[in-house]
């Protein structure tokens, strides 16, 4: 099967039952750059997961120590089809090549709703920031909630955000996560959006007020990473394909 090679993935692309997001530390960016070089080899050398799995892509903290892992599934199913049949074979070649990775846990997430940019702009994100938002018990409702909460605070924003592109935000199937998949020109037009007036992105009006002080909302992260490398398979595959 041919295998797509580009830096990002389509987030909306059909077909996406579950997503799953993990981080590995890797510990410098010498060793960020030699396990991204790892995962390319042994995923464009393995078969690509038969029809279960849409795209995979990591990403470059920029703190120097972490790769995010993004994949795109058909299913639950899917994902625990290739647990079985494949993930650790490819792990060990990638810990052959830089050993002591440490593997930090993995999540769970559904779409649930997306801002992008216009119909035909083309902008190529040079930065993905991931908002992972948690609350104190599962609560499908309340993630929901939450996430209209900040489309309404953004719609109702005086502040120019200029260079950003989209907002992706996905629910944890277990019902206690909030994951923003953002998509940036640059790292520095997140900074200069986080410096604007107010609390958190944008001026201090009455809706960023609400999504800041929710119901059940305990804590949260902000982190920066530069799109590495994202390989998808199928209807997808095209020109880049190898």
């Amino acid at each position: 099967m041919s295998v797509r090679v580009t830096t990002v993935p389509r987030i909306t692309r059909p077909g996406v039952g579950v997503v799953k997001v993990s981080t590995w530390r890797v510990g410098t960016p010498e060793r960020q750059r030699a396990a991204v070089d790892a995962i390319s080899e042994a995923w464009r050398r393995w078969d690509w997961p038969d029809g279960g799995l849409l795209s995979y892509s990591v990403m470059a903290g920029e703190d120097g120590e972490t790769l995010l892992h993004y994949s795109q599934w058909r299913d639950e199913a899917a994902y625990q089809d290739f647990v079985r049949a494949g993930r650790d074979a490819r792990n060990a070649e990638i810990d052959a090549a830089v050993p002591g990775i440490e593997r930090m846990g993995l999540g769970s997430y559904e779409l649930y709703r997306s801002g992008e940019a216009a119909e035909g702009d083309t902008r190529v994100p040079g930065c993905v920031v991931i908002v992972d938002v948690e609350f104190d018990g599962p609560d499908r409702v309340r993630q929901r909630e939450w996430t209209n909460a900040v489309f309404a605070a953004l719609d109702n924003d005086p502040y120019d955000r200029t260079g950003a592109i989209s907002a992706h935000f996905h629910v944890g199937t277990d019902g206690t996560r909030v994951l923003n998949y953002a998509e940036w020109e640059s790292a520095e037009d997140h900074i200069a959006a986080l410096n604007s007036p107010g609390e958190g992105i944008g001026s201090d009006t009455e809706q960023w007020e609400k999504v800041q002080n929710f119901p059940g909302r305990v804590g949260g992260t902000v982190n920066r990473y530069t799109p590495a490398i994202s390989l998808s398979a199928g209807p997808d595959a095209g020109p880049d394909a190898v």
